[in-house]
């Protein structure tokens, strides 16, 4: 096990080692408002990403690719392939790269990083927490996360919309990101 430090001295205990994302137990979701009325949910089905936990310090790293988002409406996902919003033909991933993790406590942390996504970089804050560890039936060390965040998507020159007579938008300037994570550890 590893301990990161951050200046308050609060310590999460993350397992030391390399830990690969394995896609097939976890997620890569968003929510966003659409009519300021209703909560739309998507997930992207094509991700990776690694955790790289050792003496030097802790790193998260992963990519989506953009082609893979599913909101379960065929025309919907072809509107933000496009230009419109994620622009998937030039910008075809998104990625985060932390440059700093900070323990709040035994179980949780903040993981800052650039995140790209329509070829704009910013910085991005992800709360997460430690699920836990476990061996999974085939012998494979195994640790659970979850994480999430919020963006304007705006800031990352994704600015379509339409106002309507109410005042509403028909999609919402905020976008919640959430990540339930199940890593199994590098050989």
């Amino acid at each position: 096990m590893s301990t990161v430090e951050s200046a308050s001295a609060a310590q999460t205990t993350l397992p030391t080692g390399t830990w690969k994302v394995d896609p097939v137990h976890s997620s890569v979701e968003f929510h966003v408002k659409h009519l300021g009325i209703a909560t739309v949910k998507g997930q992207f089905k094509e991700f990776e990403g690694t955790l790289e936990v050792g003496p030097d310090g802790t790193r998260a790293s992963g990519t989506v690719k953009v082609a893979s988002v599913d909101t379960r409406e065929p025309q919907r996902d072809t509107h933000l392939k496009s230009a419109d919003f994620f622009d998937a033909e030039t910008h075809p991933e998104i990625t985060f790269s932390s440059t700093a993790i900070r323990p709040i406590d035994q179980e949780t942390f903040e993981i800052e990083g650039d995140f790209t996504i329509h070829g704009v970089t910013r910085t991005l804050t992800l709360n997460a927490t430690l699920e836990g560890t476990e061996t999974d039936p085939q012998g494979n060390p195994r640790v659970g996360l979850s994480a999430s965040a919020q963006i304007n998507r705006s800031d990352y020159e994704m600015k379509f919309n339409m106002a309507l007579g109410s005042g509403n938008v028909v999609v919402s300037d905020k976008v919640k990101i959430l990540l339930e994570i199940s890593a199994v550890k590098a050989a």
